[in-house]
């Protein structure tokens, strides 16, 4: 058998057997969410549930949680006024909306054993808002 042969005969499987391993990718990135456009002023809304434990603006300090005045870009348990857990602390990530938005959705399963007692944000659309609204402040 000659290699021109065998290519011909290969070829056709090679080919195959690469649609067949690369199929799932292209399900993958088909079926993975469009990011979601927050609006800034559901998010200011949406915010007062944090409200009672994070401040934002210019005044805004460190109560029973840290001020989120500038949070996007800032080094996670990095504020001076608020005494963070040693896992926030400890955690290493800086807040990128990416990060921030798997925090909302569930702060305990992103950064175990972190001081925040909040069950996590489960609508997508509610998350975009809030981040939306941070990046205002």
């Amino acid at each position: 058998m000659t290699s021109t042969f065998l290519f011909r005969l290969l070829s056709p499987l090679a080919a195959a057997a690469v649609l067949v391993l690369l199929a799932p990718v292209a399900v993958a990135q088909a079926a993975a969410p469009a990011a979601l456009k927050g609006n800034a002023e559901a998010g200011k809304a949406a915010f007062r549930k944090c409200a009672s434990c994070h401040q934002v603006g210019p005044s805004a300090r460190g109560g029973f949680g840290p001020k989120l005045t500038g949070v996007i870009g800032r080094k996670a348990g990095s504020t001076t006024d608020y005494k963070y857990s040693a896992a926030m602390k400890n955690a290493n990530i800086v807040w990128t909306e990416q990060n921030l938005a798997g925090f909302l959705k569930a702060p305990s399963d992103f950064i175990p054993g972190n001081n925040m007692r909040f069950w996590g944000i489960g609508n997508a659309q509610q998350v975009a808002d809030l981040l939306a609204y941070l990046r205002t402040q």
